[in-house]
């Protein structure tokens, strides 16, 4: 059977949620933009921000990286980064 990709990245997504390995703080931060960008509704998402918040800039700089990537191009790395650490999405 063969499944679409929105199909194929709610699995992956499920997957990701799931699991109990613990990744380096550069890969999370490719999981966090790809599906912000996957799930945008309208517009470009941004974190709220407050001074000196580290954490959220870093998931800014993450997300501006990836501004011009199409939502169907963030599901289809999002996917991609399930199936290299965590597993084959089936």
């Amino acid at each position: 059977m063969s499944y679409t990709t929105e199909e194929k990245f709610l699995k992956a997504y499920e997957m990701a949620c799931k699991t109990t390995q613990k990744f380096a703080p550069d890969i999370m931060l490719h999981f966090y933009a790809y599906y912000k960008k996957a799930t945008q509704v309208n517009g470009f998402y941004a974190p709220p921000m407050s001074e000196g918040d580290i954490r959220n800039a870093f998931k800014v700089n993450a997300l501006l990286q990836i501004k011009n990537i199409s939502k169907q191009e963030a599901r289809e790395k999002y996917i991609e980064l399930v199936e290299e650490h965590i597993g084959e999405v089936t």
